[in-house]
């Protein structure tokens, strides 16, 4: 005679303490590595007292260095072929908004005539990048 136990039962139900523990090492890495993934050209921004404005997706953005340098999202452009290239982009967004950031030490006619080759291309709303007067404060 065979008595069965209760105990010799497969068990059905899923382990997911090594799930967590995995889990948890990769948030870990990600939060130790994120702030060293932090890309962009490199520019000192003028100060205003404006309010910033809200900004519900990405746009493109077109930096000027203090080297006069165009960048038009991290990637360097001639400013003579800036034109054509966003044109050439803008035609694949939905969005024509552009922002150009500038830095302060950039020659006034210089960043008009960066904003010459960005109107040229057809962009209807441009936009200026800025720092608020309080965060001038801290970075100094």
């Amino acid at each position: 005679m065979q008595f069965e136990s209760g105990n010799d039962a497969l068990m059905s139900d899923i382990n997911v303490t090594p799930f967590v523990d995995v889990m948890l090492v990769l948030l870990i890495i990600f939060m130790v590595t994120a702030p060293m993934m932090v890309q962009g050209v490199d520019v000192d921004l003028p100060v205003t007292t404006a309010a910033p404005l809200p900004a519900s997706e990405d746009h493109l953005i077109i930096s000027v260095d203090r080297d006069r340098a165009v960048y038009l999202n991290n990637q360097e452009v001639s400013v003579a072929f800036l034109a054509e290239k966003l044109g050439a982009i803008l035609e694949n967004l939905d969005s024509d908004a552009v922002y150009l950031k500038a830095d302060r030490q950039v020659p006034y006619g210089v960043v008009v005539h960066v904003m010459s080759q960005i109107k040229k291309a057809g962009v209807k709303s441009l936009g200026m990048i800025t720092l608020p007067d309080d965060e001038d404060a801290d970075a100094s």
